[in-house]
């Protein structure tokens, strides 16, 4: 028999997410009061418009324009508005109260996220955010807590569906950027203004999240290296798979050492990058997600699932909020984030990777010599190259024959190996450089 007395929710926002969540409270009510040892009751459900028309029913009286108001008294806000305020004040207006809160508001954790760790800290109360991260799939709670105990070494991570979606369109079906990003469109894995997505912004957000969790050490999204998928060319898709890799947008999170001060550092990084086909992550596909984490005693482990969506997302916001919940039933003050490392969050120039560079080049004797020579002057060994001679409609107004040469590289410093492909785009012999790409997993 549940002797606990009621939990009070309460919920700002009620978009795609948010009407899950309220869905899932009131219709599984009885089950979560079994599995939490206290019922828990949705108070009221924060609204910009209590008249606009919503994906799931949401009774009327639940509803409410007055945020502020339905915080006070709670035990549990579950924040799903999105954006940096009124989210911002709202949270800390509920911390402040003594409320837990759950949140999938990875913009305003990257922005103001130790504010909000600090303001839980002071009063005992707890900040829960698994759904910030990868949607539906597990991996805030296990880099916070199962892998606590362990070194965390490396993170790769496909955190973004919608350019997930775009880059498997170009490798499976053979359709351009612009082709791949209207299909994405009108399934609705894209944004109207999809600049968050396909500029890396997103991702960014949440590479800073991943990697101030995995090396207990703050890491703004400002200080996370980004590229998006703009530049990436249908050309650049079909060389990588010709070469048995596969483009993907990945999330970067490492311990390294800076090459200059030898002093240990977190490397935390965003760009599209040729991964081995038969890597694990290869194989996501669509709008998928997946983190690939590599730690020192537990190994290599990977969380596979669906990234975004209402449903997927929601389970993650009703795992911590049963979480929340058995806390209260529980007892005991919140648990705090560890940032006790503090190390130094390096630069793109100080990480160590390879690249792929693709050149249009002049077809004509002495060239691959001249490549050679400006690689070794900056330090950089060539591993592969291949060539292959431009037809003449695509050479058509060009005053000499050309070819392409795709260029893979031996592991160096990015320092070193941006200089190379500065110094090819100024040679005589380099036509243009038509893409650069680094190569990661191997």
């Amino acid at each position: 028999m549940i002797e606990y007395r009621n939990l009070r929710i309460a919920l700002l926002g009620a978009g795609s997410v948010g009407a899950q969540v309220a869905d899932q409270l009131l219709t599984h009510a009885d089950e979560l009061a079994a599995r939490v040892g206290a019922r828990l009751e949705l108070v009221g459900v924060a609204v910009r418009d209590v008249d606009a028309q919503r994906t799931t029913d949401i009774p009327r009286e639940l509803l409410t324009a007055d945020a502020e108001s339905l915080i006070l008294g709670s035990d549990i806000v579950v924040e799903l508005m999105g954006g940096l305020e009124p989210a911002r004040t709202l949270i800390l207006q509920a911390l402040t109260s003594g409320a837990d809160v759950i949140t999938a508001n990875k913009a305003l954790l990257a922005t103001h996220g130790p504010e909000l760790f600090e303001t839980a800290e002071q009063v005992g109360a707890q900040l829960y955010y698994e759904a910030a991260v990868g949607g539906a799939i597990p991996i805030i709670r296990p880099l916070r807590d199962s892998l606590a105990g362990d070194r965390v070494t490396r993170i790769l991570g496909i955190v973004n569906g919608t350019t997930n979606f775009i880059l498997d369109r170009m490798d499976k079906h053979g359709e351009t950027m612009e082709q791949a990003l209207a299909t994405a469109t009108e399934l609705g894995y894209a944004e109207a203004d999809p600049t968050a997505d396909i500029g890396g912004y997103d991702a960014a957000q949440k590479a800073g999240i991943l990697a101030s969790l995995a090396f207990h050490t703050l890491v703004p999204a400002e200080a996370v290296y980004r590229e998006g998928i703009t530049e990436v060319s249908l050309d650049d898709v079909r060389a990588a798979r010709k070469a048995g890799y596969v483009v993907k947008l990945l999330a970067i999170c490492e311990k390294i050492v800076d090459p200059l001060t030898l002093e240990a550092g977190v490397s935390a990084r965003v760009y599209p990058a040729l991964i081995p086909d038969e890597h694990p992550l290869a194989a996501v596909h669509g709008a998928n997600n997946a983190v690939f984490v590599e730690a020192e005693a537990a190994g290599p482990l990977m969380f596979y699932g669906a990234g975004a969506g209402g449903i997927q997302t929601a389970s993650a916001v009703l795992g911590d909020v049963v979480s929340a919940a058995r806390r209260h039933v529980v007892g005991g003050p919140g648990v705090a984030e560890s940032t006790h490392a503090n190390l130094p969050v390096l630069p793109i120039s100080a990480v160590t990777t390879r690249y792929q560079i693709t050149l249009r080049v002049a077809d004509q004797p002495g060239v691959l010599a001249t490549i050679a020579t400006l690689f070794s002057e900056h330090g950089v060994s060539v591993e592969t190259v291949e060539q292959s001679v431009v037809s003449i409609s695509e050479r058509e107004g060009a005053a000499e024959p050309a070819a392409t040469l795709v260029i893979g590289t031996h592991e160096a410093s990015d320092a070193d190996l941006a200089a190379t492909v500065a110094a090819l785009t100024t040679s005589t012999v380099v036509h243009s450089v038509t893409g650069v790409l680094r190569v990661e997993g191997l």
